[in-house]
């Protein structure tokens, strides 16, 4: 039983060039994008130092930051941790400072208003270790992306393995251009987050390759375009249930998560809607116009032993 039931054949691939120019443009975007202003990569990549404090009520970031820009601060990233009394206050390394000396500068103007303020703990990020991670994270989607070529290319067939990595490169590329066109904060929870539409995006392509396929074989007549427009209709219904739970999951994070993992639900977000439309215009698209066929996907036959012999008199 289908919660949505299409009773008519949509016709996606109708408005697949359209689709594939859009994409294109928002791709070329991102990449111009990300040569320009780059990312604004967090101190997990570049470097800095962490400051954890506590006060005794409620503090008032607004004037927690005034605090610091007054004593050459400007640049602080201040945000609530865990509690309204427990504030997070990021640093960008500062050539001939070291940590100990920033932090006691921190307290020293938090302090001047007569507020009871509290050191929690102090933590050092160094910039080699910022561009391990940096090399890092960018290796593992890379890597992702490879295993997943070779995965979907023996698990079905290499047309629909290079769909599936171009709607995949597709989902990254764009959500990068998000984050460096509005110059959001790039941290390891957003590194984890595009991991994390990568994965999502997969298991969508998946399972709209996997009903493709079957359609191909079930289907006595029927050009490529038509099959595939049938088995995006058959998923639709399956699509719309699994992003709108997933959804409102990341709305709750988006709203009421707090500053800490805010980009996270910020890419995730993004992700989900630039995943499932590249499952249905980008993979399947790739793979009609690398000339997908019932041939292709039909099952090798297997002769069995012995068939070949003249029947006994």
């Amino acid at each position: 039983m289908r919660v949505f039931d299409f009773d008519k054949e949509v016709r996606f691939m109708s408005l697949r060039w359209p689709a594939m120019i859009f994409s294109t443009l928002l791709i070329l975007g991102s990449i111009v994008s990300l040569a320009v202003n780059q990312l604004n990569w967090g101190l997990d990549f570049t470097g800095g130092t962490v400051i954890e404090v506590g006060y005794q009520q409620p503090a008032k970031l607004e004037q927690v930051r005034k605090q610091l820009n007054e004593v050459g601060f400007g640049d602080a990233v201040v945000q609530h941790f865990g509690s309204s009394e427990d504030v997070l206050i990021r640093l960008a390394p500062r050539e001939g400072v070291k940590s100990d000396t920033l932090g006691d500068q921190v307290m020293a103007a938090l302090r001047a208003s007569g507020e009871q303020v509290d050191m929690r703990r102090i933590e050092f990020v160094g910039p080699q270790v910022g561009e391990e991670l940096t090399e890092q994270g960018g290796l593992a989607m890379l890597v992702a992306l490879v295993c997943i070529l070779m995965y979907v290319a023996m698990r079905f067939e290499w047309r629909f393995g290079l769909g599936s990595v171009a709607a995949l490169a597709h989902d990254v590329i764009i959500t990068l251009g998000l984050f460096s066109v509005l110059q959001l904060e790039f941290d390891l929870t957003v590194l984890a987050a595009v991991l994390a539409v990568i994965g999502y995006s997969l298991n969508d392509t998946i399972v709209v390759m996997d009903r493709i396929r079957e359609n191909f074989r079930k289907l006595r007549k029927g050009e490529p375009e038509e099959v595939i427009n049938i088995s995006l209709t058959q998923t639709m219904s399956r699509t719309i249930i699994t992003s709108g739970t997933t959804l409102l999951v990341l709305l709750a994070l988006f709203f009421k998560g707090g500053a800490l993992i805010h980009g996270f639900a910020t890419a995730l977000l993004f992700g989900i809607f630039v995943g499932t439309y590249s499952s249905i215009y980008i993979a399947s698209s790739v793979a009609l116009m690398l000339g997908i066929s019932k041939e292709d996907l039909m099952p090798t036959e297997v002769e069995k032993e012995g068939a070949d012999l003249d029947p006994l008199p």
